[in-house]
C-alpha cells in the first residue's frame, strides 16, 4: 500500500522520520522499527517519492531524521532546509550495509550524537561522531544545556566557549544554585571574587543581568535555568498586552530573565482566560491549572480577600498556585491594575526530580 504525505500530529512529531533509497536500506529500517517509533519513507512505500520534498517535510515536522543512504545523498537532501543548531532536528546517516552510523547534524542540542550511539549499538555498527568536544572528553556548552533543560543565551557565545575548551584554555563554570556538578573540561568557581586568569566563563542562572565585573574582560556565556513559576489572577477578559507588559515589568524589576519562566499557573475558573493563554504562549512555558478545591487546602498560608472568595470561591489565586506548583516565593503577592502576580522559584528537589515531592 502506497503512503502519502499528511500533516503530522503532535504525537508524530515525537517520532523519528526514516528515509531509505534502496532495498537494502528498507531492510535496515525494518530492524529499526523493533527499537523506535518511526515513520518510514522509501521508494517502495511512498507515493510519488521525491527525496527533496520528503526531507523538507521531515525537517519541519520531526525532531529526528535517519537517512539510510550515503552521506552525500543526505547532505544534498537536507542542505536547503538547515536553519540553526537550536532549531534543526537531529540528522543521522546509516550506510546501506549498516557498518557505520554517522551523526550528521545537530549533534548536541538535537541529540544526534546520542541517537547515533544508540542506533550503532542496536545495529552492531560503528558510531561516527566528529564533534571535537566529544572526542576530547569535554562537555560542550550546548550539551550542558540539553542535559539540564537550560536555554542558551547566545549561540555565538556558546561556539566561542567551545573553541576555548578545544584549544585547552581555562574556562570557569558557575552555577549560581550549585545544582550542576562541574562538567568535564571546566574549572568550578565557588567564589566569584576569587576568579583569576581565565579565558572564558559559563554561568548558569535565571538572572537577566549578571553583574560580575570580570565578565566584561573574558569570553562569557549565560545558560538560563528555567526555574521560575508565575502565579496569576485577574479580572475576566483581561487585556492581553497589559498582562504581558505587567509581567515583563515585574520580571525586570526582580532581575529575572523572561526565558527562565517554566510555568504560568492559575485557578481552574481562569483556564480559558485569553490573556493568560497568550502569556503562556509568549513565554513559551507550561500552563498549570489548579482546582479551587486544591487551593482551599493551602490558602490559609497566604493573605486573602473576602471579595475574591465571594466571586470565585477561594480567597487567593496567585500565591497558592505558585506554592502548589513547587515555587518558593520571591515576591509575595503583587497587585497591579486588576490582576495579581506572585513569582516563585522551583525548589531544588523539584528541579532534580520533577516527580519527587519536596
Amino acid at each position: 500500500m502506497m503512503k502519502t504525505l499528511v500533516m503530522a500530529t503532535e504525537r508524530e512529531r515525537m517520532k523519528i522520520g526514516v528515509i531509505s533509497v534502496t532495498k537494502a536500506g528498507d531492510i535496515i529500517a525494518d530492524k529499526l522499527k523493533s527499537y523506535y517509533d518511526i515513520d518510514f519513507y522509501s521508494k517502495n512505500n511512498t507515493e510519488n517519492f521525491n527525496l527533496k520534498k520528503i526531507t523538507k517535510y521531515l525537517m519541519e515536522k520531526y525532531k529526528a531524521i535517519i537517512f539510510i543512504s550515503s552521506t552525500g545523498i543526505a547532505v544534498r537532501a537536507a542542505a536547503d532546509f538547515i536553519k540553526s543548531k537550536d532549531i534543526d532536528p537531529a540528522v543521522v546517516v546509516v550506510d546501506s550495509s549498516s557498518k557505520f552510523v554517522i551523526s550528521l547534524l545537530s549533534g548536541h542540542l538535537g541529540g544526534a550524537n546520542e541517537l547515533t550511539a544508540k542506533i550503532a549499538s542496536k545495529l552492531g555498527a560503528i558510531p561516527v561522531i566528529t564533534t571535537a568536544t566529544d572526542n576530547m572528553g569535554i562537555c560542550a556548552p550546548d550539551l550542558i544545556a540539553r542535559e539540564n533543560d537550560l536555554v542558551i543565551d547566545n549561540l555565538k557565545d556558546a561556539k566561542s566557549i567551545s573553541s576555548l575548551l578545544v584549544n585547552g584554555s581555562k574556562v570557569a563554570f558557575i552555577d549560581d544554585r550549585k545544582i550542576i556538578d562541574c562538567p568535564k573540561g571546566y574549572n568550578q568557581i565557588k567564589n566569584c571574587k576569587k576568579i583569576q586568569d581565565v579565558d572564558g566563563i559559563v554561568v548558569v542562572t535565571d538572572r537577566d543581568n549578571i553583574s560580575y565585573e570580570f565578565i566584561r574582560d573574558v569570553e562569557s556565556l549565560k545558560l538560563i535555568r528555567r526555574d521560575i513559576v508565575i502565579g496569576v489572577g485577574c479580572r475576566k477578559n483581561y487585556d492581553k498586552d497589559k498582562m504581558k507588559n505587567i509581567i515583563l515589568d515585574v520580571l525586570k524589576q526582580n532581575n529575572i530573565d523572561k526565558r527562565s519562566v517554566k510555568t504560568i499557573t492559575t485557578v481552574d475558573i481562569k483556564r480559558h482566560e485569553a490573556a493568560i493563554l497568550s502569556l503562556s504562549d509568549y513565554l513559551n512555558c507550561d500552563l498549570k491549572i489548579w482546582s479551587r478545591e486544591d487551593i482551599r487546602k493551602v490558602q490559609n498560608r497566604f493573605s486573602g480577600s473576602d471579595f475574591v472568595e465571594k466571586t470565585i470561591g477561594v480567597r487567593s489565586v496567585c500565591e497558592p498556585c505558585t506554592y502548589l506548583s513547587g515555587g518558593e516565593k520571591l515576591t509575595g503577592k503583587i497587585k497591579a491594575d486588576g490582576m495579581t502576580v506572585c513569582i516563585g522559584k522551583l525548589r531544588k528537589c523539584k528541579l532534580l526530580n520533577a516527580e519527587r515531592e519536596c
